[in-house]
């Protein structure tokens, strides 16, 4: 990383990139404006907006992942043209993608240094890769090996390797978009201290999150887009969050109103749930709860609290050793995960890339694949009846107010946000008796929380059970009938709505050495 020379005399918010009527136009939609923004050297220069409003646009400008359709970008005030991010990185600029980019059959050294790796005599200098790695990993305060397979590494751990990858490559100016999604809190903090030995050196940071607390925390200059066009930007000490929202959501800002439903008989019942990792000790330790019919119950925990396991054990995905899953009285052992769908069961999973979405399908297809396979075989070979399922993916295009032209087009042509609302739509659509959300409303914006808060509030009033998990306390706190917080794979804390207390869940979710 290079130790930049600041002139003292110079102004502190001079300019290090720029952009001048930036457009960037995509069949049927024009994703940038003729936008006029400017990045300051040696900050934190913090992009905010809903989903669809062109921010990862301009990063892929920026990074050259993206040629734009017109206008100019400016690099210490000389034009610039990035054919490339290869190109972009000789000229000093590095992004780390809000959907990871890794391999996870090789090591966390090799994925740090893939095409960029270090020669000695034309052979790979693996000694030196392995120290720098093991430098940049403790940088992170990672304790990971760097000869360790990233498959082995959870989705929290991934993100620092894609946050090492990028600090390998001596930016001068780095680009982060959504880098602290999948972090514990504890993570954040240290990526956040990275964040300010970095600005030390003089490295200047485009930081994007949809976490308002953090924006405020960790950025110096304040920008924002809506609709493709760049609306307004302060210096953090000079914004406030409701100024934020108001220039991020205009007047489509909606409020999610907590509406209690009736609670009807018992729908999913967790009795003594047990699951031993291979290394020892529990993935989860004595599990029991039970989910009624209109209850929305919300998990709270840190990162490997065992939430994600949780789930892929309800659903059959992962074996466990003891107790037993029940619904609506009936044990769901021996089933696999498609006669647990037929059962009535539905699952939003918390990496949508992996798991969520087929990329090179249409919304339309992606949306409605999950209504395919709880069709019995002699009927899937009748015809679909395409008006009554274009209906369906209308309707919940509208309810949740995904940004898309053309149901038709490939799903990996939205934003992310956007990508996350088809996996969470898909689900929505079979109306399920029980729905398992797993962190649903990760890189979503404010404005496309409130649309998911609505459709779940509007899920338990018709008498479904939810259960979701999720990092933000708050959400959780907002949403939830009864807040569960997991620690070491146990269940610490029961706590009814009406005795909610932020201490009590932050202190219940630390796991307590004895």
């Amino acid at each position: 990383m290079p130790d930049a020379t600041l002139d003292k005399g110079k102004a502190q918010d001079e300019v290090i990139m720029e952009t001048l009527d930036l457009t960037r136009v995509y069949p049927g939609i024009t994703a940038l404006k003729s936008v006029n923004y400017k990045v300051y050297r040696n900050k934190v220069n913090v992009l905010i907006g809903e989903n669809g409003a062109g921010k990862s646009t301009m990063m892929r400008m920026l990074a050259g992942v993206e040629r734009p359709s017109s206008g100019r970008i400016l690099m210490d005030g000389e034009e610039v043209s990035f054919e490339s991010t290869a190109k972009a990185e000789e000229h000093g600029v590095a992004i780390i993608f809000q959907e990871l980019n890794l391999f996870a059959n090789m090591s966390v050294m090799d994925n740090i240094f893939i095409a960029h790796e270090h020669f000695h005599k034309g052979v790979i200098d693996t000694k030196t890769e392995y120290q720098k790695a093991k430098e940049l990993l403790e940088n992170l305060d990672l304790k990971v090996d760097p000869h360790t397979m990233l498959g082995d590494l959870g989705v929290g751990h991934r993100q620092l390797i894609e946050i090492a990858r990028a600090m390998s490559k001596d930016a001068r100016v780095l680009i982060m978009d959504e880098p602290t999604s999948a972090l514990s809190q504890a993570e954040v903090r240290n990526l956040f201290r990275v964040i300010r030995q970095l600005k030390e050196k003089g490295v200047t940071i485009i930081y994007i999150s949809h976490r308002l607390e953090e924006l405020m925390e960790i950025g110096d200059e304040i920008s924002i887009f809506r609709d493709g066009m760049f609306v307004g930007a302060k210096h953090r000490q000079d914004a406030s969050i409701a100024w934020i929202i108001e220039n991020m959501v205009g007047a489509k800002k909606k409020q999610f109103d907590y509406h209690k439903a009736e609670y009807g008989e018992k729908v999913l019942e967790l009795k003594d749930l047990t699951s031993f990792k291979e290394t020892g000790g529990y993935q989860l330790d004595h599990v029991s709860f039970s989910l009624r019919r209109g209850e929305v119950i919300g998990i709270y925990g840190l990162l490997g609290a065992g939430r994600t396991e949780l789930f892929n054990s309800i659903l059959g995905l992962l074996e466990y050793q003891g107790g037993s899953v029940e619904m609506e009285g009936a044990a769901l052992e021996g089933l696999s995960y498609q006669l647990r769908l037929r059962r009535g069961l539905a699952f939003v999973p918390e990496d949508r890339q992996k798991e969520g979405v087929l990329a090179i399908m249409s919304i339309k297809a992606n949306m409605t694949m999950t209504q395919l396979c709880l069709i019995p075989f002699y009927q899937s070979l009748r015809p679909c009846n395409e008006h009554h399922e274009r209906e369906l993916v209308n309707g919940m295009i509208k309810d949740l107010s995904i940004k898309v032209s053309n149901m038709n087009l490939p799903v990996n042509s939205l934003s992310g946000g956007n990508q996350q609302k088809v996996v969470i739509g898909k689900q929505f659509l079979i109306k399920p008796k029980v729905i398992l959300l797993d962190e649903p409303t990760r890189g979503i914006d404010v404005g496309a929380k409130q649309d998911v808060y609505q459709q779940i509030g509007k899920l338990a009033a018709s008498g479904m059970g939810v259960v979701f998990s999720s990092s933000e306390l708050d959400e959780v706190m907002a949403l939830s009938d009864r807040v569960l917080v997991l620690a070491a794979g146990k269940i610490t804390a029961d706590i009814p709505r009406e005795e909610l207390d932020r201490e009590r869940i932050i202190r219940a979710s630390t796991p307590v050495k004895l």
